[in-house]
């Protein structure tokens, strides 16, 4: 065994009491939120963010939380890499579709004339 590396079973323990630590924070907060309703709206509010951030802090010191941290990095510096239209090129591509969702539209009005023309012809 590797003496630097964790045991899996404490990390993941160590883990759940983090996230249950994160929860309970949270819930505390949003009781004390309304438990205080006569006290001023904005301390309350500054209390519930000032926990909710105390939460998001222990929560991000988890595995799952360096994986979602990894994650949204790699998701931005994929967004990055996106090569976004120009703003004619937008234009161009909005009046295409418009333009095929009128001329669209008049085809099927027409064929539902010539269905109608067709039903009328038939049932007299």
């Amino acid at each position: 065994m590797n003496p630097t590396k964790p045991e899996p079973q404490a990390t993941n323990r160590t883990d759940t009491l983090k996230l249950v630590a994160a929860s309970a924070i949270v819930l505390i907060a949003l009781a004390a939120f309304y438990i205080f309703a006569n006290h001023s709206l904005l301390v309350r509010v500054l209390g519930l963010l000032a926990a909710a951030g105390a939460a998001v802090a222990i929560a991000l010191q988890t595995e799952p939380g360096a994986e979602t941290v990894e994650f949204v990095r790699g998701a931005r510096s994929e967004l990055r890499k996106v090569v976004w239209p120009t703003r004619a090129e937008t234009t161009q591509t909005t009046l295409i579709v418009i333009a095929m969702v009128i001329v669209m539209g008049v085809m099927l009005w027409l064929f539902d004339v010539l269905l109608l023309w067709l039903v009328r012809l038939v049932t007299g």
